[in-house]
C-alpha cells in the first residue's frame, strides 16, 4: 500500500533519514549540470593523463551529463560512507619496508556489493514511500563523475590531492549515487576550497604524480601502477614505490584534515587474512589458488594473480636483502609469466648492487 504522497522537501529530509539509517555518513542532492567539470575532464584527456584507461575517455558525455547516461534524470542522490577500519597503522606500515602495504580500503571485502545493496534499500525506502519511479545506482561502476556530483550535493570540496574532503571527515569514505527522476530540492554545493595554502598531500606523493593542484597524471601515480597498469612498471618509478604493492594511500595520510575521520562500523571492511600486517616475502609464496581464494570478494581481484606477484617483486625489491626477501625473490626466478620474471630479476640486481650474495 502506497502511503500519503510527500512533498519534495519532506520527501528530500527523509531521504537523508533513511540513508543515516542505512549505515551512510552523509546524503546530499545535487543538479545535473556539470559543465565545468566536463571541460576539466577533457582538458585531463587531452593531456593524456588517464594513461591505459581508455574507459575514462569512452562513453561520449555520458560521464558528466547524466541525464544522457540515464534518461530522464533529474537529480542525483550523492551518499558517502565511511571504510576506515579504525587505526591500521598506516605509517608504521610504510616505514617497515619488509611488510606490504595495501591501500586501507582494499583490506576487506569489495565495497561495490556492500554499498549497492545499501543504495538498492534507499530506493525501494522511496518507493515504498511514494510510489514507483526511475531511478538506477551507481558504486565507482559507470561512467560517472561521482566527486563533481557529491561537492554539488554539498557533501565535501575536491581537495588538491583529487579527491573528496569533507572537512568533520576527511576523506576516508566511498562514494554512491541514485539517479533519480524525482524534483528534489538541491543541496548547496560546497564551492568553498578549505585546503588553503597547504600542499602537504603534493609534497608527500611518492612517485610525484601530481601535475599541479587538482592534476593528478595517473601514469605515476602508485594506484593506477599497482592496480590499472597491465605491462611492466616503469622503471623509473620502482623505487618510489617502495613497499606500496596495491594502491597507495600517501595525499590522504599527508592531508590534515584526516584527523577528522571516522572509524568505519562496518565489519566488512575490516582488514580479512591479516592484509594489514603481512610481510611481503609471505604474499609473494602465495600459489594462484591461495591467491584465488583469499583475495574471494576483495578489491585485489581487479589486479589479478600476474599483476600481484609483479607488484609484491617490486616491494621486495625495495625491501632491505634479509634471506626471506632473498629466498622468496629466487623461487619466483623461473616463473611462467614474463612480467613476473622481469621485475623478479630487476629485484634481484637492486640486491646484488647492494652486495646482497645472489
Amino acid at each position: 500500500m502506497v502511503s500519503e504522497p510527500l512533498d519534495p522537501t519532506a520527501l528530500a529530509g527523509q531521504i537523508k533519514r533513511w540513508a543515516a539509517e542505512l549505515g551512510f555518513a552523509q546524503a546530499g542532492i545535487a543538479d545535473v549540470d556539470l559543465a565545468e567539470h566536463e571541460a576539466h575532464l577533457a582538458r585531463w584527456l587531452a593531456a593524456g593523463y588517464h594513461g591505459e584507461m581508455d574507459y575514462m575517455a569512452a562513453h561520449g558525455s555520458k560521464r558528466s551529463r547524466p541525464a544522457e547516461l540515464v534518461p530522464g534524470t533529474l537529480r542525483v542522490i550523492s551518499l558517502r560512507m565511511d571504510y576506515l577500519p579504525g587505526d591500521t597503522e598506516m605509517t608504521r606500515r610504510l616505514a617497515e619496508p619488509e611488510k606490504a602495504y595495501l591501500s586501507r580500503y582494499a583490506l576487506g571485502r569489495d565495497y561495490h556489493k556492500l554499498v549497492r545493496k545499501r543504495l538498492q534499500q534507499l530506493a525501494d525506502r522511496v518507493q515504498q514511500a511514494i510510489g514507483p519511479f526511475g531511478y538506477r545506482a551507481f558504486v565507482d561502476s559507470a561512467p560517472v563523475l561521482e566527486r563533481a556530483l557529491a561537492q554539488n550535493a554539498g557533501l565535501g570540496w575536491i581537495g588538491k590531492n583529487t579527491l573528496l574532503i569533507n572537512r568533520k571527515a576527511g576523506s576516508w569514505f566511498f562514494l554512491g549515487e541514485l539517479f533519480v527522476d524525482l524534483p528534489l530540492p538541491v543541496d548547496e554545493p560546497s564551492d568553498k576550497d578549505h585546503c588553503g595554502r597547504c600542499q602537504a598531500c603534493l609534497d608527500r606523493c611518492p612517485t610525484d604524480a601530481f601535475v599541479g593542484e587538482r592534476v593528478l597524471d595517473a601514469r605515476r601515480c602508485i594506484s593506477y601502477l599497482t592496480i590499472e597498469l597491465k605491462g611492466p612498471i616503469p622503471l623509473e618509478l620502482r623505487a618510489q614505490i617502495g613497499n606500496r604493492v596495491f594502491g597507495c594511500d600517501d595525499c590522504q595520510i599527508a592531508c590534515p584534515w584526516n584527523r577528522f575521520a571516522k572509524p568505519s562500523g562496518e565489519t566488512d571492511f575490516s582488514p580479512r587474512h591479516g592484509l594489514d600486517n603481512a610481510e611481503l616475502a609471505a604474499l609473494f609464496g602465495w600459489s594462484e589458488e591461495e591467491f584465488l581464494a583469499r583475495s574471494e570478494g576483495s578489491p585485489l581481484r581487479r589486479a589479478g594473480y600476474e599483476r600481484w606477484l609483479r607488484n609484491l617483486a617490486v616491494g621486495l625489491g625495495n625491501a632491505p636483502s634479509s634471506i626471506p626477501v632473498l629466498e622468496a625473490l629466487k623461487a619466483r626466478r623461473a616463473h611462467p609469466s614474463a612480467l613476473v620474471r622481469e621485475h623478479v630479476e630487476w629485484a634481484l640486481a637492486r640486491h646484488r648492487e647492494r652486495g646482497a650474495p645472489i
